[in-house]
């Protein structure tokens, strides 16, 4: 009998159909079905597993499967649950995702060097004031990681006009871009940065990397977004460091729990924009299609995709 490919999520049903919907249009050569409805029979006829945030349990259901493709591309929950699972898992890498992180990173960055919050609170005053205009030359973005979403993003703020300076682990090179590296590079970089951007993965270097300390070193009335994972802040030092007036915004988009807690005192600190993590949301539509050629590959050669490394995190 042909073998089966198992959708597992802990995704709404909803959510779920929809992700079947458009795998099954990008493989009709395969047969993909969701695990909530495979018999006994069936789970043993699944060689691989497309997930999204899946129960460890459910893959442990699958006595031949062969690896595992999420469709996020973020892995550190993959990397915390799975520990133990001896199949690769491939991360998702899609182009669009890219863009998509860039076109998010250029709006938000616009939004702090355009007072944008500024003015949201004085419209909430009924104060008509004009405000000091900077522009994007005399404004540098400083982009924490220069992975495929730091460079897409350093584009798009190249093109806008904007001076841009990147950070990475190990050192890179960027056309057009001051790059950095290293736990000194990160010093000089975070001192010249009007704005700064973190795009990092989250890992055992990058896990708290930011702090009252680092906070300290940002010139005056310095902004801040985060776009990479929430647990690389001090959370409680972000709010400190805002207090104090370090850091003049912060626009953050993920957290160390989410959805954020209602209780939580960043929904109504007035340094402080929380978004719903909506940066850069999967495209069911493309990721779909990188999934179905990582398939057709496996299906032509027989061998699994690397899969991401546990010891780094990603």
């Amino acid at each position: 009998m042909s073998p089966l490919i198992a959708l597992v999520t802990r995704l709404s049903e909803a959510a779920e159909s929809n992700w079947l919907m458009a795998l099954s249009a990008a493989m009709p050569q395969e047969t993909i079905r969701s695990i909530r409805q495979l018999s006994p029979d069936e789970l043993g006829r699944v060689d691989i597993a497309i997930v999204a945030n899946p129960d460890p349990a459910d893959l442990e259901r699958l006595p031949n499967l062969k690896w595992v493709h999420s469709l996020w591309a973020g892995v550190e929950r993959l990397v915390l649950e799975l520990k133990g699972l001896s199949r690769p898992i491939v991360r998702l890498v899609d182009p669009d995702l890219a863009r998509t992180m860039a076109e998010a990173v250029l709006a938000w960055t616009l939004y702090l060097s355009r007072d944008m919050p500024a003015y949201d609170m004085q419209q909430r005053q009924s104060l008509w004031r004009q405000l000091p205009y900077r522009s994007a030359p005399d404004t540098r973005v400083g982009l924490l990681g220069l992975g495929s979403l730091g460079r897409a993003a350093a584009r798009q703020l190249r093109l806008a006009g904007f001076a841009v300076s990147g950070w990475s682990r190990t050192e890179k090179q960027v056309d057009g871009v001051e790059t950095y590296f290293g736990a000194d590079g990160l010093d000089a970089m975070l001192r010249t940065s009007n704005i700064v951007v973190c795009l990092l993965p989250l890992t055992a270097e990058t896990t708290g990397l930011l702090g009252a300390r680092e906070f300290a070193l940002l010139p005056a009335n310095a902004g801040f977004i985060n776009f990479g994972r929430g647990r690389i802040v001090k959370t409680i030092e972000l709010i400190a460091a805002l207090d104090a007036g370090a850091v003049k915004h912060a626009v953050l988009d993920v957290f160390e729990t989410e959805p954020l807690d209602e209780q939580s005192p960043l929904w109504d600190h007035p340094g402080v924009t929380v978004l719903p993590h909506i940066s850069a949301p999967t495209n069911p539509s493309t990721a779909a299609k990188i999934v179905a050629n990582r398939i057709d590959e496996y299906r032509a050669t027989g061998v699994p995709p690397d899969g991401i490394d546990f010891d780094r995190g990603y």
